[in-house]
């Protein structure tokens, strides 16, 4: 194993925490994931905790049956099966955000106004995203997260090819080919979103065609880097402000 690109991969996943803390994609709740590129059957994922506080201690491997490989006894996220099955049945997935975040949950109930990109950073979201239906799985008495193999394949049905699904009252989850994507990913899903409402204020909206979203997908995250070490410094500043003093 190359224990280098281990490291810095465990480095960035504490990073893409603090970041979505940070951007107002997560806050005590929610979480990312990245495929081990040693073993494409686990996934480092925090244990359960608030994304703001982790660090590399805090992260786990799991297989993707949603079990920790090492027997650690910390309490683990409830809704590791996200992550677990799409990861089995998704190859071109690297990395996953599944989040709460405030201005994309309105559009999982509000079925006459679907969430489309509007905005040229989040053509990635494509023409359609779906909206998983846990009802449809489980009836109407569950406690709507994902805690089990058999929910976690459903929804990851519900994803499809997709970069994105909807979550009925609960939340959206992104998938994407690395970790960086990811967190760009969920981080302009928030502010599309955000976009979408306020201009639906204003009059009907334009979207964009399935070519301008395919264009500006291939142009922007080919820059991914770019936020990426804006949103790192923001957050690793802002960091200070709410961790504990020593």
């Amino acid at each position: 194993m190359n224990n280098t690109i281990s490291e810095s991969l465990i480095d960035d996943l504490v990073t893409a925490n603090l970041i979505l803390f940070n951007e107002g994609v997560l806050d005590a709740f929610g979480h990312v994931s990245v495929r081990n590129p040693h073993n494409r059957d686990h996934f480092f994922l925090a244990r359960n905790m608030a994304p703001g506080l982790v660090t590399k201690d805090d992260i786990l491997e799991f297989n993707l049956d949603g079990e920790v490989v090492n027997d650690d006894p910390r309490k683990v996220y409830l809704e590791r099966y996200i992550h677990s099955e799409i990861y089995r049945e998704r190859d071109d997935v690297e990395a996953i955000v599944h989040s709460h975040s405030h201005s994309a949950v309105p559009f999982s109930v509000v079925k006459s106004a679907p969430l489309k990109p509007m905005c040229h950073m989040s053509g990635f979201m494509g023409t359609h995203v779906p909206i998983f239906e846990i009802r449809d799985v489980a009836g109407d008495e569950t406690n709507m997260l994902i805690t089990s193999q058999e929910l976690g394949s459903s929804l990851t049905q519900s994803l499809g090819k997709n970069t994105l699904v909807l979550m009925r009252g609960h939340g959206s989850t992104v998938v994407a080919p690395s970790l960086k994507q990811a967190v760009y990913r969920a981080v302009y899903v928030e502010v599309n979103a955000q976009l979408q409402i306020e201009a639906s204020r204003l009059g009907p909206i334009e979207y964009l065609s399935e070519g301008e979203a395919h264009a500006t997908q291939v142009t922007n995250e080919g820059q991914v880097e770019r936020p990426w070490n804006l949103w790192k410094t923001r957050a690793i500043k802002a960091q200070k402000s709410w961790l504990p003093e020593v």
